[in-house]
């Protein structure tokens, strides 16, 4: 009786966090969903009324639409390959016992705590500017032409500054990882004459198979939604070069004002982002269980 009485208590009490958090998430997707059938010009707000699935057949047939949707999942992909692979790198490095770890692990760490436009200024203005960038000056002391990275790679680009902030959550999570795995395996494996090669491939790698599920999927959820770097970087151009699917939905709401278009966009991406997050969660979420 006892039992349940407390846990009739501790439903009532967490109650109103659960009631808030579904308010909190379910009126602005509602409203979305609402302004997504309706026509909603702010330049033009006598034009109103509903109708029906125009916005959203206007975002399948722009061409815009299918290259904001390659940017998306090329953007999600190539940082998830960087992260990943430089993350694990850089962990087995930091993680042997060096003078003065400390420090070097908060200079590893330190891009994450960076805000995104202020990243993508740095990397804009300091390492890839044509003219006084450090990238520029490097390639003109070798007699080479300076490369305009924002004009000729600017989904490159934005792609190196993403993963720039990226690699220190990959790295910490996959060195908190090695740093729980038993060294008497390693060490054993290395008296039986394993090479570092072999030792990294059947002991370390699987070991690290759940960590770097974990980076993945936490990665993929927020990339999905990178917005700033686009913006104060390459600002979706030139052209529609760099354009993703959220910067796409701003062009939309703020650029041309058309609330209505902007709202069945978000609709689009809530629905792929579910896709996405399903596919992951069948495919490699399985090893969370393991």
């Amino acid at each position: 009786m006892s039992t349940q009485s407390t846990r009739l208590a501790s439903r009532i009490m967490v109650a109103p966090a659960v009631i808030s958090l579904f308010i909190w998430m379910i009126v602005p997707l509602a409203m979305t969903l609402y302004f997504s059938f309706r026509i909603y010009r702010l330049l033009s707000p006598e034009r109103t009324g509903w109708v029906g699935f125009v916005n959203y057949k206007w975002f399948f047939n722009a061409p815009e639409f299918w290259l904001a949707i390659g940017n998306t999942l090329a953007l999600v992909l190539g940082v998830l390959i960087i992260t990943v692979v430089l993350g694990t790198l850089i962990a087995l490095l930091i993680d042997q016992p060096v003078k003065g770890q400390g420090p070097l692990r908060i200079l590893v760490i330190a891009p994450f705590f960076v805000m995104p436009p202020v990243a993508a200024m740095i990397w804009k203005n300091l390492f890839m500017h044509p003219q006084n960038g450090l990238l520029s000056a490097v390639a003109r002391f070798f007699g080479a032409d300076p490369i305009l990275f924002m004009e000729q790679y600017p989904m490159a680009s934005v792609i190196t500054i993403v993963a720039w902030e990226w690699l220190p959550f990959a790295t910490l999570i996959l060195l908190t990882a090695l740093q729980s795995m038993s060294s008497e395996q390693l060490e054993a494996a290395e008296m039986d004459g394993a090479s570092a090669l072999n030792r990294f491939r059947y002991i370390i790698f699987p070991h690290l198979t759940r960590a770097i599920t974990v980076v993945i999927l936490i990665e993929t959820i927020f990339l999905l939604g990178i917005f700033g770097e686009i913006f104060t970087a390459t600002q979706g151009g030139p052209g529609s070069a760099s354009t993703t699917l959220p910067y796409m939905i701003f062009k939309q709401a703020i650029a041309a004002k058309d609330i209505g278009r902007a709202a069945a966009g978000g609709i689009i991406a809530v629905i792929l982002a579910n896709i996405v997050a399903y596919f992951l969660m069948r495919s490699i979420g399985k090893n969370l269980d393991a």
